[in-house]
């Protein structure tokens, strides 16, 4: 077993340090989308699924002002 481990050691630390990477990258995910931060960030301008994303809640109530004052 030991002889596997040290055989291996590069590839499970890649591995390990791969896999944190991607814990890390989901646990902010989750913390923007419980803030209630939007997935484009909030400009409208810059978003090209802005007109479609029914998700994008700051885009979606900037879509709600411009209809209203129309």
């Amino acid at each position: 077993m030991l002889a596997w481990l040290s055989a291996n050691l590069i590839n499970i630390t890649l591995i390990a340090a791969v896999a944190l990477i991607v814990f890390l990258l989901i646990r902010v995910m989750v913390r923007d989308r419980r803030a209630g931060k939007a997935p484009c960030g909030g400009n409208c301008a810059s978003c090209g699924a802005c007109r479609d994303c029914a998700s994008c809640g700051s885009c979606a109530a900037a879509k709600e002002k411009t209809t209203a004052h129309r």
